[in-house]
């Protein structure tokens, strides 16, 4: 959920730039959500001070939350060919998106911004055109480094530029901001193209069909798996509609020239299965993704069975090891193959391990190092190895720390409002206004709703209505919680002298107070309890 803000100028008139603008998905935690965004509430507040937005690349975390913010923002935005393609075919996907107007860059371009002097440099990383942003101000220059690694043999595209960010470092920069993923890791992460080689071995000792899941924006991959099926007399069966979204753009860029044609996935059962090759989506476990639908057979055109192979051409994101276990076992209960990157060289990291960071800080050189993109563990792992790289200043921040990089010493140095929004359906809201908090409640001890009628002498008015969702019918003796939440009811009304029956809220809450006791002692647990009482 990558959202920075580089501010340039005194505080009354400071001018700021954004970077990027992600998405996060929502966990157990947030039951119903569908994705988490910024809360860019200091943003607007600051709109006028805004000279642009600059997408380093076109991955969910960090140019995801676009369609939802930008109304609420409205500054210009800067992306390269394939981000922007990306973004306009996802947009006939989303109901209700913006028309965002683009300015479109390319890699090696350098453009004025407000203060800012922003040059655009390619890095590698598992899509086309990711960069890295040289921000330099008249106090100094900032590498912000984006999603990376040191990759010269990317499949698709350009490969990092070294002896650009060498010259960059040569003419000094104050600050590397840079990313933390794999910091903790020793080595390099292996190259795309013997990522390629690894897939071509699996499919070539493969017997029946092939499906090959991967992440759908990584065109490399589809690439790799495009010629490893050919090498191999078969052809490629598109099965989901993310990955043809990105063939469709990656094709009319040029990425997948010289490639048999891909076929649709009406073709899969006309097909013999030794030349098939599925790539699918749903790498990460997602229930409506083609994956999921295939190893529960409950997709309508393509099917697997015994003998056939699955490759995990991804990496689990932590959170989804559930959901790509059960699929897992689905496919193993049909004694299908399966074949991760624990089995074959056949996923790569699009991140840096700990000797590509050290390569790339021994070019660069900065005066201050600013871990980012990582959890707190990953950030430590990160510090520790610029300290070690000999950088002088190590500055790790939070959501919302103000980081002063220059002049002076660099420190944090304040602080702004940082907070998340939820996509709810199609409501985006604050987590407080989205009623999320009390369906978790919910999730974990149900629901008591009663309803009690009193007539104009304070009385009852026939039983009370007690309604029940998610509470066991019975408790351990065998009676129904129905009837003993019924008698708690009735026995708290019954304890409220009748003139004072006339407070409804009172009596609302005594029932309340009453219900859920009866339903703590029998159950161990506290429902939500809502209560309405109603004169007849």
């Amino acid at each position: 959920m990558n959202l920075g803000l580089y501010g340039f100028g005194p505080p009354k008139a400071r001018k700021w730039l954004m970077v990027d603008c992600g998405v996060s998905f929502a966990g157990p935690e947030l039951p119903g959500i569908d994705l988490v965004m910024p809360d860019v509430r200091f943003i607007e507040k600051n709109l006028d001070d805004v000279v642009g937005l600059v997408i380093t690349h076109a991955h969910e975390d960090h140019y995801g939350a676009l369609y939802d913010l930008w109304p609420k923002l409205g500054v210009p935005v800067y992306m390269t060919p394939f981000s922007a393609a990306l973004l306009e075919a996802k947009r006939s996907m989303e109901r209700g998106a913006p028309k965002i107007p683009v300015t479109v860059v390319r890699q090696g371009d350098r453009l004025q911004l407000g203060p800012f002097d922003v040059e655009i440099v390619p890095v590698s990383h598992s899509l086309p055109e990711p960069n890295a942003l040289v921000l330099r101000t008249p106090v100094g220059t900032v590498l912000h480094t984006g999603d990376w690694k040191i990759d010269l043999d990317p499949v698709v595209g350009l490969p990092i530029d070294l002896a650009r960010l060498a010259e960059i470092g040569d003419e000094g920069v104050l600050a590397m901001v840079c990313d933390s993923t794999n910091a903790p890791r020793e080595g390099t992460s292996p190259s795309e193209g013997d990522v390629g080689k690894g897939i071509s071995e699996v499919i070539a000792a493969a017997k029946g069909r092939v499906a090959v899941t991967i992440f759908a924006s990584n065109v490399a991959r589809i690439r790799s798996v495009a010629l490893a099926a050919a090498a191999n007399g078969r052809e490629v069966i598109v099965v989901g509609r993310a990955i043809r979204r990105c063939i469709d753009v990656a094709s009319e860029l040029g990425y997948l020239d010289g490639l048999p044609p891909f076929r649709d996935e009406d073709s899969y059962g006309y097909l013999p299965p030794e030349r098939v090759v599925a790539l699918v989506t749903g790498s990460q476990g997602e229930p409506r993704a083609a994956l999921a639908k295939i190893a529960f057979d409950e997709h309508r055109n393509v099917a697997l069975s015994a003998g056939d192979t699955v490759i995990f051409s991804s990496r689990t994101i932590p959170g989804n090891e559930k959901a790509v276990g059960a699929i897992k076992n689905a496919l193993a209960t049909k004694r299908i193959k399966i074949v991760t990157d624990a089995d074959a060289l056949i996923h790569t990291s699009g991140h840096p391990r700990r000797d590509e960071m050290r390569r790339l800080y021994g070019m660069i050189r900065p005066q201050v190092s600013v871990p980012v993109h990582g959890e707190p563990l990953h950030l430590a792992a990160h510090a520790e190895l610029a300290k070690a790289c000999g950088v002088p200043r190590v500055v790790v921040g939070a959501n919302g720390k103000i980081l002063r990089l220059g002049p002076g010493k660099a420190e944090v140095a304040g602080e702004a409002f940082s907070g998340i929004l939820v996509k709810d359906g199609n409501i985006l809201t604050t987590p407080e206004a989205s009623g999320v908090t009390e369906r978790r409640k919910i999730s974990f001890a149900g629901v008591v709703a009663v309803t009690v009628l009193l007539d104009a002498n304070n009385d009852t008015a026939g039983e009370p209505v007690v309604m029940l969702f998610g509470l066991p019918d019975e408790d351990q003796r065998g009676e129904l919680f129905i009837d003993f939440v019924g008698a708690a009811v009735d026995g708290a009304v019954a304890s409220i002298p009748r003139q004072r029956r006339r407070d409804e809220a009172l009596v609302a809450e005594a029932v309340r107070r009453a219900a859920r006791a009866a339903v703590n002692e029998r159950w161990g647990k506290k429902p939500l309890c809502e209560v309405v009482v109603a004169r007849v």
